[in-house]
């Protein structure tokens, strides 16, 4: 057996690390350095180059240089933002609306970001491997805590086409509380604060005797280091722009050092109060060559950047909300990632917690730290930490009237299974849709759809009958899968969701945030909903009334009632076709007192035949209909061990309709 190290696969930069002697050690590349630039390049003769050299030759060659991946792996094209799209590089739209980038130095070859992601793994895997004199087997990699299933599986399989065996895919606030937790062991509730280059996530844990809990998450998984760097392109762009009428984010080499530029700068900025931004020949005109020259202040590069920092609020207030804390239960704030460098972004920590952050960790290191110390838990090496994760989305399924029936809610402790009963929506149904949804609206269209699977050969049934389980998985890695059986048949239909649609920054936040603004909106919808549903189940309940009473009584037995209940059955559906919510109350009450009457009439007619002298004096036929019902109930007991008695929900009838952008062509350089 190979030995198991801990990746932090960054959107900007790698580390790898591994369990030594009991304590985990960062190993450096082959460059010397703890860091390996999560980039990839095809140089001249198509040589592949990875990390440092690929960094080195970036500016030269930019249409083949790629960097950033990990903001495209496991998404759709649809789903990308014009910003995401703003790289030196060609993403195109490939088959199923999957991400491609186009590399033209092999041909314009077409690479998946798993592949190119799993072109890093191999290459921190074989630093690991050099390092250790051993061959590198397995990997526990780290993800951002609000990467949705799609994401975690797009992950693992970069891992597999890397040649490794990926033991487990942790978030990556969690993999930092471990390495934080080693050096200390008392109880307390600490809050992991991770900015990296691409995502932004918030864990709130209570550590203590070795177990480490995650109380709740929050997070935004398009905001990032590289979106401060982008602040700084478009403020180097437009200045150039206005004295010289061109648009240096047109070309991709200019493009290429406007990005390097921005990221220097802004790292000088943490040390600075402010540095001078100089690039000879950053492009040429008929009157000769341009040279770009500006100096830009801490204050003003904070000013700049004030959206983002207003965005770094929410997930903290989210989770501390979730978590049902104040600034005050927090006794530790642990800083992750190189973003949270910037002042401005400490600053803002101070405000939120009111508390000093813990800066004895080193940002750049200590998510993959964590990860090694998970390796040493899956290889038997440490034993005596317990590591308990959760779910950061709701996950449910679409029930009719498009509403969604959570199964799992968020911040639920993983591993996790859950399961529920639902049932058809029309008589004699011979199949069903499963439809799974990830968010925190109470309607099916305002959630993600992360899959839809066909349960056949359901037996013919009235509506409601048939007996739907479905349950849903989600393991210590985070991954979803959901099987459906009929309870009747013993048929089974599973899912396990992967390369789905997923979530977009945009998406993500809004689920919650939407949750919260457009409570009453959802809650009155969600009304309308139940009350045709109500409708619905009345109107089936007066037909099979009607057809009962016509076998026991008789076509002539309460004839001008009967005809009164069709009637009002034909309004209630007209008024329920017409989606009238007063009529639809008003014919709704009108068939119940009619229902009503009909049954009284029936008891009447049967107490009246009871009641001659010449029959023996014999049950009620409640009493019998219940005697018979608890000798049922009984005998369903024995068998199957469970109540007769189950709840139903049904069948999911709704389709999800993804957003999407334009293309970004070569023609727009």
């Amino acid at each position: 057996m190979g030995k198991i190290v801990g990746i932090d696969l960054g959107t900007t930069n790698s580390v790898v690390a591994v369990m030594e002697g009991g304590k985990p050690v960062v190993i450096a590349n082959v460059e010397g350095s703890r860091t390996t630039p999560s980039m990839v390049a095809f140089g001249k003769d198509s040589e592949r180059l990875i990390g440092e050299f690929a960094r080195r030759q970036a500016v030269l060659n930019p249409q083949n240089t790629f960097f950033s991946i990990k903001r495209y792996v496991g998404r759709k094209y649809s789903e990308l933002t014009p910003e995401s799209k703003r790289v030196p590089y060609t993403i195109r739209r490939g088959q199923d609306d999957n991400v491609r980038i186009k590399c033209p130095r092999l041909e314009d070859r077409e690479f998946a970001p798993e592949e190119i992601s799993a072109m890093i793994l191999r290459k921190l895997a074989e630093e690991a491997s050099r390092y250790l004199g051993e061959t590198v087997t397995g990997a526990v990699l780290t993800v951002p805590a609000y990467f949705n299933d799609a994401q975690r599986q797009a992950t693992r399989d970069a891992g597999r086409i890397a040649g490794l065996e990926i033991k487990r895919v942790l978030n990556e606030p969690t993999a930092a509380s471990l390495a934080y937790g080693l050096e200390n062991r008392g109880p307390q509730m600490v809050m992991v604060f991770d900015l990296g280059g691409g995502t932004f996530d918030v864990s709130i844990l209570k550590i203590g005797n070795g177990v480490f809990e995650v109380q709740a998450t929050s997070g935004d998984t398009q905001l990032g280091g590289n979106d401060f760097d982008s602040v700084i392109v478009d403020w180097l762009a437009d200045r150039f722009f206005d004295d010289e009428k061109i648009d240096l984010r047109r070309d991709r080499q200019s493009l290429q050092r406007l990005n390097e530029a921005a990221e220097k700068a802004k790292i000088e900025l943490s040390g600075l109060p402010d540095t001078n931004i100089s690039l000879p020949f950053i492009t040429a005109t008929e009157d000769g060559p341009k040279h770009l020259d500006a100096n830009l202040s801490r204050g003003e590069f904070e000013s700049l950047c004030q959206s983002l920092v207003n965005r770094l609020r929410g997930p903290v207030e989210q989770a501390m909300r979730d978590a049902g804390l104040r600034s005050y239960d927090i006794d530790e704030v642990v800083l992750v990632g190189g973003s949270t460098r910037i002042p401005l972004v400490q600053r803002v920590v101070r405000q939120l917690i009111d508390k000093e952050p813990n800066q004895n960790v080193n940002p750049d290191e200590v998510v993959a730290v964590g990860a090694a110390v998970q390796a040493g838990i899956s290889a038997g090496e440490v034993t005596d930490l317990l590591l308990l994760d959760v779910t950061p989305l709701t996950v449910g399924l679409e029930t009719i009237g498009g509403v969604m029936k959570p199964v799992i809610p968020r911040n639920t402790t993983i591993p996790v299974r859950r399961s529920d009963i639902f049932s058809t929506s029309d008589s004699n149904q011979s199949q069903v849709e499963v439809h799974v949804l990830q968010g925190e609206r109470q309607l099916a269209e305002h959630n993600k759809s992360l899959g839809r699977f066909q349960l056949r050969g359901i037996p013919p049934a009235p509506r409601g009958v048939p007996q739907i389980q479905v349950a849903f998985d989600v393991d210590a890695n985070g991954i979803l899968q959901v099987t459906a059986v009929d309870k009747y048949t013993g048929r089974e239909q599973s899912i396990t969701v992967q390369g789905a649609a997923s979530i977009s920054e945009a998406e993500v936040n809004k689920m919650i945030r939407d949750a919260e603004q457009f409570a009453d909106t959802d809650r009155n919808r969600r009304q309308r909903i139940d009350k045709r549903n109500q409708a619905q189940d009345l109107i089936t309940k007066c037909d099979r009334r009607l057809r009962e009473v016509t076998l026991d009584y008789g076509p002539q037995f309460a004839r001008d009632l009967r005809q009164e209940i069709e009637q009002l059955t034909r309004d209630l559906r007209d008024s329920v076709a017409r989606d009238d919510d007063r009529q639809i109350d008003l014919d709704f009450a009108n068939l119940q007192d009619a229902l009503y009457d009909l049954n009284r009439e029936v008891a009447a007619a049967r107490d009246e035949f009871y009641d001659d002298d010449d029959f023996l004096e014999l049950p009620s036929l409640n009493s019998i209909k219940d005697t018979v019902s608890k000798g049922i109930s009984k005998g369903v007991e024995a068998v199957t061990g469970r109540s007769s008695n189950t709840t139903t929900t049904r069948r999911p009838a709704t389709r999800y309709d993804d957003n999407t952008f334009d293309d970004w062509d070569d023609d727009d350089w």
